[in-house]
């Protein structure tokens, strides 16, 4: 048995079974949801390995339950929809998609993409990735950040945007491009919400968070980790 928890997330009852009872004869564990409301709430209580959500729901679509998945889990993705617009696909990655299947799809397709997820995602997490910047240190691999040895305590968004400055470290990032990498399109230009995280992360890590060490702000353009 692979172990892996899958959560589906349909309004299609009927296709909804035949999935389930596919991937749960494929030896997965498998939790499902009808609606998108619904589904956020089982991907907090159930931690789930990988989640395939369909697009086209009412109430709250496949793209709003994304957004908000997002802002506090990275576990991957899988969107399922009816269309094969390149701008629907590239608003699904923007959004954070790790990948998307169009329907009519097979089971043995949508299995296998799901097993190639589930498999690039291990093999990232293999190799522990540490920096360090005088009392900082950030370990992308277990998600943790500590200043001076002590553990630092982040909200998921904080995390997220801490981890993309980190990644880029030494180079300015443009909070235009914090704004679309952190929340997405929707939030268009709003800046000011990247601005907001920037002083909740100084306050976390910052001896003086009115003279930052670390985070650095590139007045007119974005922010730099130094």
């Amino acid at each position: 048995m692979n172990n892996y928890k899958i959560l589906l997330i349909d309004d299609d009852q009927t296709l909804l079974e035949l999935l389930s009872d596919h991937f749960r004869n494929a030896s997965w564990n498998v939790e499902t949801a009808t609606s998108g409301a619904a589904g956020l709430d089982l991907a907090v209580q159930q931690l789930p390995d990988l989640i395939i959500l369909d697009v086209m729901m009412p109430g709250m679509d496949g793209w709003q339950v994304c957004q908000h998945l997002r802002e506090y889990t990275d576990t991957p993705i899988i969107m399922l929809t009816a269309k094969d617009q390149e701008l629907d696909k590239l608003r699904g990655f923007r959004l954070g998609v790790d990948d998307y299947v169009t329907k009519p799809f097979s089971f043995a397709e949508l299995t296998a993409r799901a097993g190639a997820v589930l498999a690039r995602v291990k093999t990232h997490k293999a190799i522990e990735q540490i920096f360090t910047s005088g009392d900082f240190t950030m370990n992308l691999e277990r998600r943790r950040v500590t200043i001076k040895g002590e553990s630092i305590d982040l909200t998921p968004t904080e995390y997220k945007l801490l981890e993309i400055l980190v990644r880029h470290a030494g180079r300015t990032v443009p909070a235009e491009k914090l704004l679309q990498d952190v929340w997405g399109s929707a939030y268009g230009n709003e800046t000011e919400h990247v601005k907001h995280y920037i002083w909740s992360l100084r306050k976390k890590l910052e001896t003086d968070p009115g003279n930052p060490r670390y985070i650095l702000t590139e007045r007119g353009f974005g922010y730099r980790f130094d």
